[in-house]
């Protein structure tokens, strides 16, 4: 990580989310999620009749889940500083340069840049996963960093 960041996180006294909660906040934002398309949906899938209609229909509305996710992401970022999953988790993401929640054009760079890390099989994550400052990709576009609240 970069020693001038890395001070000034040390300075206010913030640290580092660990990737155990990361991962365990992504999967209550991922839960809840599928949980919202399939209730929006509800009748679709108890009208289905087998397994390959209900992948059918989700694959129908595979970019209104996505731009689904991307508005949850962005909008919790922008306006909290963490999504539900991240609150539950006591963790939040600021930005780096003022430490703060990121303001509306980061949160929408960094839910879209998400978006693209899971369509590549999540590389972006595993990225965060290598990197000191555990960024993914999503945090290096926006210029954030997910830390214990």
């Amino acid at each position: 990580m970069n020693e001038e960041i890395e001070n000034k996180l040390h300075r206010e006294g913030i640290t580092l989310a660990d990737i155990k909660k990361r991962a365990m906040a992504f999967f209550i934002d991922e839960t809840l999620l599928s949980f919202l398309l399939i209730f929006a949906l509800w009748d679709s899938f108890v009208a289905a009749k087998n397994v390959e209609e209900i992948i059918n229909l989700t694959n129908t509305f595979v970019l209104e889940y996505m731009a689904m996710k991307i508005i949850y992401q962005a909008f919790f970022t922008m306006q909290y500083g963490a999504t539900l999953g991240k609150i539950v988790m006591k963790i939040r993401v600021i930005e780096i340069r003022t430490l703060q929640k990121p303001h509306v054009l980061s949160s929408l760079n960094r839910a879209i840049f998400r978006i693209i890390s899971e369509t590549f099989f999540y590389l972006g994550f595993l990225w965060g996963m290598l990197d000191p400052s555990r960024q993914t990709l999503h945090d290096k576009t926006a210029k954030t960093l997910v830390v214990n609240a």
